[in-house]
């Protein structure tokens, strides 16, 4: 195991991803984490991440300085080294030409760290601080142009640092170090596989729940619906899945969750019809976060309902992963200071009191996606693309009516239908179709028309945290636009969304 401190960097999560590429597992925590508990983990490795601050800066981030006394391998990454340097007595400077991007890091020494990287290769920097004076003990590894201490060791002492991120795809032989990290100075074992992890979660979820009964809130996504598979082949029929149909979902939405998790896994599902209390308390909003919070509300009031229904409940389940967790602990305030208050993640309403538990909140996404088709999911539930809570109240823009919802169903299903025949579905991290609050004059049967427009939206994205429009060939664009207008009842228009996140995010509301 290795335990990764984070001091705040935006690349945190794909410190832990890389690791675990590796097939070897790890943790984030914040920088306030007790030595004590350190201990208990008994980690093979600490990473410390990088971050925004600087060192001597007023509330800057700090761990326990105990932990380069524990024997245990410390590799800092930016921040991180700067950190290390600070607390074993070398000095951090304001650098004199800030370094942001690409460098040309010069290697020194071919061992360690560096062990089979070429002498000379690339790395990204991302700093305004620099090292002055390195601690007793230490010597320089790297350098750039630019930074003359770009990398430094104290082999003895098992501290190493990295003034540049080797996480970031712009370090082309940035894998290549973590693993020499976590192979040849921590001596990991490649024991991390969705095999090992689904065993373990099994005896676990077996271990808390014991002979009590757990309710799950079953959307249909990707997450809830591995998490209720995962609890299934735990504990069976003491696992009560309640679908709630909001009126806001997808055509065919229903029918198919019913079909998957009543028939074939054989689940024991409770099947709520609520779509007239949410489309009756959207009637006439347009504003996006009013709906968010509409639904929501109305969702908890629904569920909670049921829950009642069914005795003796002791658990909730919530299909909760690994980001939700980490962007909404805040970090000394924080460092990953909370990004978004995510729906799973604190969510849990004080009446019902249930004991929550949350099989996958250790998981990435695309380790979700592994770990179900490990558990015998097919491919179709498994590469799901992602869908919002909200539905498709937040991809009509303005109000939400009856004969809005038919419009982009209708649309929808066309556009997934060619999306899914030109072979780019798993492609896409998300295909969508937005129902825009205009009108534009047309032409159909020598007749004019003023009927609706529709922004198709489709992005490539590893994470969700960045994304770029996808470059969807000019034909299958064109065969998308003459579908939705020929068929779609509404539309005389179809436009095509070409903005990236940031600036824009990937849903419209």
């Amino acid at each position: 195991m290795i335990l990764i401190i984070d001091f705040g960097s935006q690349y945190n999560q794909l410190i832990a991803r890389r690791v675990r590429e590796h097939q070897v597992y790890c943790q984030i925590e914040p920088p306030n984490i007790d030595i004590r508990r350190i201990k208990a983990l008994k980690p093979e490795g600490i990473i410390l991440s990088g971050g925004p601050a600087s060192i001597y800066e007023k509330g800057s981030p700090k761990a326990d300085k105990r932990i380069f006394d524990l024997g245990i391998p410390v590799l800092g990454i930016c921040y991180g080294l700067q950190f290390m340097v600070d607390a074993l007595g070398g000095k951090v400077i304001g650098a004199e030409k800030r370094e942001y991007g690409f460098a040309e890091l010069m290697i020194r020494s071919s061992a360690g760290i560096f062990s089979g990287v070429h002498k000379r290769t690339r790395c990204w920097m991302s700093h305004g601080d620099t090292i002055g004076v390195l601690p007793k003990g230490f010597r320089t590894t790297a350098s750039t142009p630019n930074t003359k201490i770009a990398a430094a060791e104290n082999a003895s002492r098992k501290s190493y640092g990295l003034q540049f991120h080797p996480e970031v795809v712009h370090t082309p032989e940035g894998k290549k170090m973590i693993e020499n990290f976590l192979f040849r100075i921590c001596g990991c074992r490649k024991s991390w596989t969705m095999e090992s992890f689904a065993r373990d979660a099994v005896a676990e979820i077996r271990s808390q729940v014991g002979r009590g009964k757990v309710i799950l809130g079953l959307s249909g996504g990707v997450d809830s619906s591995v998490a209720a598979v995962l609890l299934h082949q735990a504990i069976g029929r003491q696992l009560r899945c309640v679908f709630v149909d909001n009126g806001v979902l997808r055509e065919g939405e229903a029918e198919k969750v019913q079909d998957v998790f009543r028939r074939h896994f054989r689940m024991n599902l409770r099947f709520v019809r609520a779509r007239k209390i949410f489309l009756s308390r959207l009637k006439g909003v347009e504003d996006p976060e009013k709906k968010r919070k509409i639904i929501g509300r109305t969702f908890i009031e629904v569920f909670e309902r049921e829950a009642r229904r069914i005795k003796d409940v002791k658990f909730l389940a919530q299909g909760t992963l690994y980001p939700d967790v980490i962007e909404s602990r805040s970090v000394f305030g924080g460092p990953s200071a909370v990004i978004k208050s995510h729906h799973n993640v604190g969510g849990l309403p004080k009446k019902m009191r249930l004991t929550l538990v949350e099989p996958l909140k250790h998981l990435f996404k695309d380790e979700v996606r592994l770990l179900g088709k490990e558990l015998g999911m097919s491919d179709e539930q498994v590469w799901r693309q992602p869908f919002p809570g909200p539905g498709l109240a937040i991809r009509i823009i303005g109000e939400v009516t009856e004969k809005r919802l038919a419009i982009l169903r209708k649309a929808d299903v066309i556009l997934m239908d060619e999306i899914r025949s030109a072979n780019l579905y798993r492609k896409l991290w998300q295909s969508f179709a937005v129902l825009l609050p205009i009108k534009s004059v047309g032409i159909m049967g020598d007749q004019r028309t003023y009927e609706n427009i529709l922004s198709i939206r489709a992005v490539t994205s590893d994470d969700a945290m960045t994304a770029d429009w996808a470059r969807l060939p000019h034909e299958l664009l064109g065969r998308i636009s003459n579908r939705i207008i020929n068929e779609v009842r509404g539309v005389n228009r179809v436009v095509y969304d070409i903005s990236s996140k940031p600036p824009s995010t990937i849903e419209w509301e």
